[in-house]
């Protein structure tokens, strides 16, 4: 079958993958000069299949006043006349009740967990490497409240089978060692050691040369314009370098997919929410993190990459402005030099900014759209890389007419209906 793959970043590029190992006939179309240019480049490097959450939860708009009022804070909202974000903020406000958090979060693990297990299976039949390390996610709490409060999150892992461990300071400091000067600054942690860490954007480029291996053609330097519809659904892709036609079209251009989508009348709750990191050189390996450690009070992820670390945070609602902020940076450089003081060097750390496409309710959308041949793979938040291969195997069995090997229950837009 003739597909067009319409974004290249982790999710598009997985999806490729798979549909041309699978033997479709795949063609690519990014407006960057290569993969992972966007989103994917920069973000905190963490495949956190246990760590998957939806933002919206119990107790979270009384958090937020709270997180607007701090110095290093992990929520910035800049006020807007943008319809679009006022209805996606109401509309995660109304997912901010235990039970709908309890549903939310049980669909992405689910999704999370399976992408891992792709993940790894991929790993095995092609080799890629990708500065990755297996040795888990560290979820540090800085006050007692924060550690009393994880009870409701590890009754969803036990109920998914999802692999914890719930750890004092001396046990956080046996998985990290270079916590140990500083390990008066927090109670305990949480240690997911199921999921892994590595540089997206180095695994997506790596695939992407497997995909065209594999047959793919990637049409770089091409800018997306639009739809043309006939009664059968999508007929071709408009672009900058001429109509591309196929028999299925897949939409997966992140935080700018709803812009796309909404020339053929489709309402796809998918906002930009602004994330930043720093990736520091390593000046001390052994004062660096092994694996990742989310800072709990800043919901900032700290991670070794190979001789590098990343760190990366924030939420900001500021629709599609990408402009740097030297105040989200600050606060990156608080949490890696207060947790691991020696363990890099902060002032040589490249500084990017990247859009994540977050849904309300924190699962991504995939899936069938109300066109025909139109197939939607956006909306994973800040777990693309966690989801990506998943979300591509997804995508190769449900062109394919196979079933998928997950429950497809909730992960589509018609749970927006």
């Amino acid at each position: 079958m003739k597909v067009l793959v319409l974004g290249s970043g982790v999710i598009g590029t997985s999806i490729a993958y798979y549909l041309a190992k699978a033997g479709h006939e795949v063609t690519v179309l990014d407006r960057q000069r290569a993969s992972g240019l966007e989103t994917s480049y920069g973000n905190a490097g963490e495949v956190s299949p246990g760590y998957s959450a939806p933002w919206a939860g119990p107790g979270v708009p009384l958090k937020a006043v709270k997180w607007l009022l701090m110095r290093h804070s992990p929520l910035v909202i800049k006020p807007m006349l943008d319809p679009a974000m006022w209805r996606w903020g109401f509309s995660m406000l109304r997912n901010c009740t235990q039970a709908r958090y309890e549903i939310n979060k049980g669909r992405m693990v689910r999704l999370a967990e399976y992408s891992r297990d792709c993940l790894q299976a991929l790993r095995t039949d092609t080799g890629i490497r990708y500065d990755e390390r297996s040795l888990g996610t560290l979820q540090l709490f800085r006050t007692q409240q924060q550690f009393d409060g994880m009870g409701k999150d590890i009754d969803i892992l036990k109920s998914y089978g999802v692999p914890y461990q719930v750890l004092d300071r001396e046990g956080c400091v046996e998985y990290e060692p270079a916590l140990s000067p500083v390990r008066r600054k927090f109670h305990g942690g949480l240690r997911l050691p199921g999921d892994e860490t590595g540089d997206c954007f180095k695994f997506t480029q790596g695939l992407a040369g497997m995909a065209e291996a594999a047959g793919a053609r990637f049409r770089y330097g091409t800018t997306i314009e639009g739809f043309a519809s006939d009664n059968k659904g999508v007929a071709a892709v408009h672009t900058s370098d001429g109509p591309f036609s196929a028999d299925r079209y897949v939409a997966a251009l992140g935080s700018y997919t709803p812009q796309l989508v909404r020339q053929l009348g489709i309402d796809l709750p998918v906002y930009p929410v602004k994330g930043f990191s720093i990736t520091v050189p390593i000046t001390n390996a052994r004062m660096a993190p092994e694996s990742t450690v989310m800072d709990e009070t800043f919901k900032v992820a700290v991670t070794r990459l190979g001789d590098r670390i990343r760190v990366g945070g924030t939420a900001q609602l500021s629709g599609f402005d990408l402009r740097l902020d030297d105040r989200r940076r600050d606060t990156l450089e608080h949490v890696v030099t207060d947790l691991f003081p020696q363990g890099g060097r902060v002032k040589g750390a490249e500084f990017w900014t990247g859009l994540r496409p977050m849904t309300p309710d924190g699962t991504p959308v995939i899936g069938a759209s109300p066109v025909a041949n139109l197939l939607l793979a956006t909306g994973h938040g800040t777990l693309g890389w966690t989801m990506a291969a998943g979300t591509g195997r997804v995508m190769e069995d449900l062109i394919g007419g196979r079933r998928p090997q997950i429950d497809m229950e909730g992960l589509g837009l018609a749970r927006y209906a």
